[in-house]
């Protein structure tokens, strides 16, 4: 099965995650991208507990989940890869050609960031980070949960407010 859905969401896994996304999804494994949470084994625990039994999580550095995104594509059930930021998903598209779609799903409200969305909000490096995906041919848009409509990357970027 693919991975059926690349993520982000600077809260990571919880339960719009593993509930919106995974029960439609049916998802058998989370690919969580990020370097910090990689080298550390209580944050992973901690992400581990929202997760259901059934739901498996594995957690790469940018590096480890490039070099192992091939082997994840083969896995017999379907999975969401999730990364952190908008600079994390950029290295992931920028190395991994086989990535086609990214959906926003949470950026939140936090200094230097614009409200575009009520659940997305940017600064000019992740809007620049975000045009960089969209110029590789990847389709970007924002989307909280699988029932909402999909905001497509030219409407996010000129949008103000929440």
């Amino acid at each position: 099965m693919p991975i059926e859905a690349y993520r982000i969401d600077d809260r990571l896994v919880h339960g719009q995650v593993v509930v919106g996304w995974g029960q439609p999804l049916a998802l058998g494994f989370i690919v969580l991208v990020d370097d910090q949470v990689a080298e550390s084994a209580w944050e992973q625990d901690l992400y581990r507990m929202g997760v259901p039994p059934e739901m498996q999580v594995h957690f790469e550095s940018v590096a480890g989940a490039l070099s192992r995104l091939p082997a994840y594509r083969l896995l017999p059930s379907p999975g969401l890869l999730l990364a952190g930021s908008t600079a994390t998903m950029r290295a992931l598209v920028e190395g991994d050609p086989a990535i086609t779609h990214v959906n926003v799903g949470g950026l939140h409200h936090r200094a230097g960031r614009s409200p575009r969305l009520r659940y997305v909000f940017l600064d000019a490096s992740e809007e620049a980070d975000l045009r960089a995906i969209g110029a590789r041919g990847v389709k970007v848009s924002a989307q909280d949960v699988p029932g909402a409509d999909p905001v497509p990357l030219d409407d996010l970027l000129t949008r103000s407010g929440g």
